[in-house]
């Protein structure tokens, strides 16, 4: 099985004009947004008998921060690529197939995130708000075969709405 977690990152502070977009931390809504999203998380994959084997990030110190809530809850490491700020959907997918492992989280921004969130739900997500999560799975064992295919099963999470 092949699964892809989608994670956009948790409401941002836009405070001081002196930070840069980068530079941006949480602010008290995602905060507390991002531990509950990760524990719903850690929950349903549990479920699911689904382990994820890399957290990939954003640098952005916002992505940064929830992707840390996330890999706390779940175990695992971060990862951070540079190259996921800002980025699109196709970038976004092709850093998950290129780290060679059968399921991926990551946590980035929009509009790549919506798009591809949209993509791969064949319309079914019309937009990725703050801290939501997207899970797609596939029953292929090879990214190649899996993203040449709509998933077998996707779901949608929000903070304040339940999973569908």
């Amino acid at each position: 099985m092949t699964t892809l977690v989608l994670a956009r990152h948790a409401k941002s502070d836009w405070g001081s004009p002196a930070l840069g977009d980068h530079d941006r931390p949480l602010n008290g809504r995602g905060m507390c947004d991002a531990p509950v999203m990760a524990a719903r998380l850690t929950a349903r994959l549990a479920d699911a008998g689904v382990r994820l084997d890399a957290l990939l990030s954003s640098t952005a110190l916002r992505a940064k921060t929830t992707a840390g809530f996330f890999g706390a809850a779940l175990g695992l490491e971060l990862e951070l690529d540079e190259g996921l700020y800002g980025a699109s959907a196709r970038t976004l997918l092709a850093a998950a197939t290129a780290r060679g492992v059968a399921s991926v989280m990551i946590v980035a921004h929009d509009p790549g995130m919506t798009v591809l969130a949209s993509t791969l739900s064949v319309d079914g997500i019309a937009h990725m708000p703050t801290c939501a999560v997207a899970t797609f799975t596939w029953d292929a064992d090879d990214w190649d075969v899996a993203t040449a295919t709509d998933p077998d099963h996707w779901s949608f999470d929000s903070p304040g709405t339940p999973a569908r």
